[in-house]
């Protein structure tokens, strides 16, 4: 193990040196992140998941950095060009593309025309030029390296500077400094395209603009992206060329010479051509790479919220997946997601529809089955049905509340070969009715099965690289999935693919034995599972919960390896049975026995409540008995909305209405907002106040402050910033006193002598 890789990374992340040593051991002993991250912690010193992905990966860029400089120091070494400069500038870089750049002059070119040039002799001519002589004539000098490929003087010239423009391009610390500068006061400028076609004019915004590269915000390089890719625009850079030419003829001229016109076309040539076409590439690159990894990150981090959205176990539900011409598909569910019937209405069919017969099937449906809640897709005729039901409810005097879900991705799951197995008598749409109900009966199993790029809570997605996102995603997934963990007896293949030390293989052999053997009743019986050996079984135990089983403990999130330790404290504590948030643990008792505080925290936890969810912490979906349509707002109002979708430039929050309102960035606190990230998360419940309304295009901008809030926050920056010009105006210079002389003179001008 490399100890300053492992101290480069612990600074980083500001932990220990053991620690990382400890995390790297642990994955080299095939340990996981959830298994580490759980039961692991007296090792780790408490590293997260999060912590323990970044030294994952990070140990492997590291190694892959000391591994290229490494094999750059060589091939530079075998060319007979290192020199200790060279060597030390390489081991002092701290990425892959500072290696590069400082490879670029003795990498092995393509045919270009510097390249040509050196093959036709002319190398020993440039090298003449650039020590800079005095007292010369480079006619002279030229005609010395004429050649059957270099016929005249002028070709001679043209090839020297070539390979001078091709030096500039190459010199690493040029290129440095250029992206810099072009970074801090370059602007990134966009125009609209002569044939450009922008029907719906999506990217109007950026048919004249420009903005400093330094500012430009992560979504708007996104937007510029796309809008280029689709050739609605054109972007380019706009930086002071000249104030970059005289940079780079310093570093080249240092002294006064007869063939300075030369050198400096060269160097205009070696930027213009070569250097700063390049370099903005580059800047372009790292402006949508960091664009890239921002997105992902909010993809990521939507998606763990939503997986993480609480259960409302227990409850008999009505997935109901709205439509107008080809009707309203109903799924009745049992308190354990199983699907009891299904039924289609057609309330919206006709353009007079009338809605009585819809509505008396759907009584008769809630009142067979004693349907306690309503489960209602978002999708197309999401707000029709909402006024259906709350019409039902209210006429009926029914106690049957209902919530608005999410149904992204149901009709990609309901397609599946596993959805047609499931259901093989269903329909496509009946089958979406009933993810959409189990979603709400208990979101984490049924969201698990579909693609997560397929659930809607990102931005720009399918600009994004998807090997990359997709990553992220399963990272995000497994997190979710081993905190929150799974019921062995009913988790689905889909789910068990996630939990610790399982894959796909695995977690079908699980189902299977559990199709042929009965529910399991130890969690020692997973070692009969075929492809479940000692190693797997010690990663997945403690993630897998059996309850009503042979082994009370085996309910619980106490890993087998610790039941001994497990035991021994309730013996000397008295404890007959788990379930008691009464317990206590005398530290007295405890103290006689060999375990960590976090192992034995966790033990504690565990008796104490051994049935937990994880997902409890968090606020669970909004049930409603009535509806809310744009005419009932006003100005001003203050409702309660479920945050749907959180982008670089604000937040989606369902209030009930057609559209999600938008509470932009600037919207969200009195001070200054990083990332809306920072504020709100995906299905957050947050109180929310009506700031404009556009009733003919069915909008609500929203805002996380009052109307007041919002007033008194914008008084208080325009003073300020009114003080802050006041402050920096510049002071009118101090009246000079006039010497003796002076005011004598001016005395004797004005009364004479």
């Amino acid at each position: 193990m490399n100890k300053e890789i492992v101290q480069t990374i612990a600074k980083e992340l500001k932990v220990k040196d053991s620690q990382v040593e400890t995390a790297l051991n642990l994955f080299q002993e095939g340990n996981t992140v959830p298994f580490i991250a759980r039961y692991r912690k007296e090792q780790t010193g408490q590293l997260d998941e999060e912590q323990l992905l970044f030294i994952e990966k990070q140990y492997q860029y590291q190694i892959n950095l000391k591994e290229r400089k490494e094999a750059v120091i060589e091939l530079i070494e075998v060319q007979g060009k290192l020199t200790d400069e060279i060597r030390l500038a390489i081991n002092n870089a701290t990425k892959l593309s500072e290696v590069e750049d400082l490879y670029r002059p003795y990498k092995q070119k393509k045919k270009t025309r510097a390249a040509t040039a050196i093959k036709n002799g002319l190398e020993p001519f440039a090298e003449t030029l650039l020590s800079l002589p005095v007292n010369f004539s480079i006619e002279e000098e030229a005609n010395k390296y004429l050649n059957e490929e270099v016929k005249t003087a002028k070709d001679a010239i043209q090839g020297a500077k070539d390979i001078i423009a091709e030096r500039v391009s190459d010199d690493a610390k040029l290129r440095w400094n250029f992206k810099d500068i072009i970074y801090k006061n370059g602007l990134i400028v966009t125009k609209l395209k002569k044939d450009a076609v922008d029907e719906k004019k999506v990217y109007e915004m950026y048919y004249d603009y420009s903005e400093k590269v330094s500012n430009i915000a992560n979504h708007r390089v996104m937007a510029i992206d796309r809008a280029e890719k689709e050739k609605v625009i054109t972007c380019t850079f706009d930086y002071n060329n000249d104030l970059l030419l005289e940079e780079a003829l310093k570093t080249i001229v240092t002294k006064s010479t007869d063939v300075y016109e030369v050198l400096k076309e060269a160097v205009a040539d070696g930027l213009d051509r070569l250097l700063l076409p390049s370099v903005e590439n580059e800047i372009r690159s790292e402006l949508s790479e960091k664009a890239h990894n921002q997105s992902i990150e909010i993809f990521s981090l939507n998606l763990e919220k939503l997986l993480l959205q609480p259960p409302l176990k227990g409850r008999t539900v009505l997935g109901f997946d709205p439509g107008f011409y080809n009707g309203c598909k109903l799924a009745v569910l049992d308190k354990t997601g199983k699907m009891l019937t299904v039924a289609k209405i057609y309330p919206f069919k006709k353009e007079n529809y009338d809605v009585e017969p819809s509505k008396k099937a759907l009584l008769k449906l809630i009142k067979d089955y004693d349907v306690e809640l309503i489960a209602i897709g978002n999708g197309t005729a999401s707000r029709e049905s909402e006024k259906l039901v709350s019409e039902l409810i209210r006429e009926n005097g029914l106690k049957v509340n209902y919530a608005i879900v999410s149904e992204a991705g149901a009709s990609v799951w309901s397609a599946q070969e596993a959805a047609r197995k499931e259901f093989p008598d269903l329909q496509v749409e009946e089958r979406s009715a009933v993810s959409i109900g189990r979603r709400l009966l208990d979101p984490l199993p049924e969201l698990i099965k579909i693609d997560p790029k397929s659930i809607g809570v990102g931005q720009y997605q399918h600009d994004l690289p998807q090997k990359q996102l997709s990553t992220r995603l399963d990272e995000a997934t497994m997190k979710v999935v081993n905190r929150v963990g799974a019921d062995l007896n009913t988790a689905s293949i889909e789910l068990l693919t996630h939990i610790s030390g399982l894959n796909a293989g695995i977690a079908k052999e699980i189902v299977d034995y559990r199709n042929e053997n009965g529910r399991f009743t130890n969690r020692q019986q997973l070692l009969k599972v075929k492809k479940l050996g000692p190693k797997a079984f010690t990663q997945c135990a403690g993630f897998l919960r059996i309850v009503d089983g042979d082994e009370p403990l085996d309910a619980t999130s106490i890993h087998p390896e610790s039941y001994k330790v497990a035991k021994e404290i309730m013996k000397v504590c008295g404890i007959d049975k788990l379930g008691d948030e009464n317990i206590s643990f005398p530290e007295e008792l405890i103290s006689k026995i060999d375990v960590d505080e976090y192992t034995l925290k966790d033990i504690e936890d565990a008796i104490k409540a051994p049935l937990r969810d994880y997902r409890d912490q968090f606020e669970g979906a909004i049930l409603k008995s009535d509806v809310l349509e744009i005419k009932d707002l006003k100005i001003g109002q203050e409702l309660h909305g479920t945050v749907r979708n959180v982008v670089d430039f604000g937040a989606f929050v369902d209030i009930g209405l057609h559209e999600d309102g938008l509470v932009h960035i600037s919207r969200m606190s009195r001070n200054r907002v990083m990332h809306p990230s920072d504020i709100v998360s995906v299905n957050d419940i947050v109180k929310v106040y009506v700031y404009e309304i556009d009733e003919a295009k069915g909008r609500v901008q929203l805002s996380l402050l009052s109307l007041e809030e919002l007033a008194k926050r914008d008084a208080d920056m325009k003073e300020l910033k009114s003080r802050k010009r006041a402050y920096n105006k510049p002071k009118p210079a101090k009246k000079k006193e006039p010497s003796m002389d002076e005011a004598m003179a001016a005395l004797i001008a004005r009364f004479g002598k």
